[in-house]
């Protein structure tokens, strides 16, 4: 039996998952974002940038999609085609950006990702959350939009979170 998520439901899910991921941020704490390290070279700062800056994309795609108009170019440029590639220019456009300036712009599209999901019609949200790898029957949750982060970069954040608390002890 499937799990039927509505709208509501959907947005909750999609705030419950920010939360979580700004209490993390306050467990590290600003202090210690910048430090390299955390991620391989990249500190939490960065991790936040890259996050961030798919993210761009995805709210791009998103709003094309509610206002029925062709999605638009990425964020990057053009020439750009492997996630490699647009990792590295995303990491040099913001590495020398206040933490600041970077938490700010994470916060800032995460509620641009939430003000489009909100903005489309209930019955227009479930079908756009089918290409997701929906069925009617079960319906992602707001986890979904944050899969890369839980697969990719939160062990590396919570391994860094443990690491800077044993030095701290």
């Amino acid at each position: 039996m499937g799990v039927n998520v509505n709208k509501v439901q959907f947005l909750n899910d999609l705030k419950d998952e920010q939360a979580q991921w700004e209490a993390l941020l306050d467990d590290i704490g600003e202090a210690h974002m910048t430090q390299p390290g955390a991620a391989g070279e990249w500190s939490i700062k960065d991790i936040v940038a890259h996050l961030t800056g798919w993210r761009h994309r995805t709210v791009g795609r998103l709003q094309a999609a509610l206002h029925h108009q062709p999605q638009p170019p990425p964020p990057w440029p053009p020439a750009l085609q492997e996630d490699d590639e647009i990792n590295a220019w995303i990491y040099e456009s913001n590495r020398d950006r206040p933490l600041s300036d970077v938490l700010q712009e994470s916060r800032s599209v995460f509620q641009q990702l939430l003000e489009t999901f909100n903005a489309f019609p209930e019955a227009g949200l479930l079908d756009l959350l089918k290409h997701f790898g929906s069925t009617e029957e079960n319906v992602p949750t707001g986890a979904a939009f944050f899969i890369h982060f839980h697969e990719g970069h939160e062990p590396d954040m919570r391994a860094w979170l443990d690491k800077i608390s044993q030095e701290g002890s």
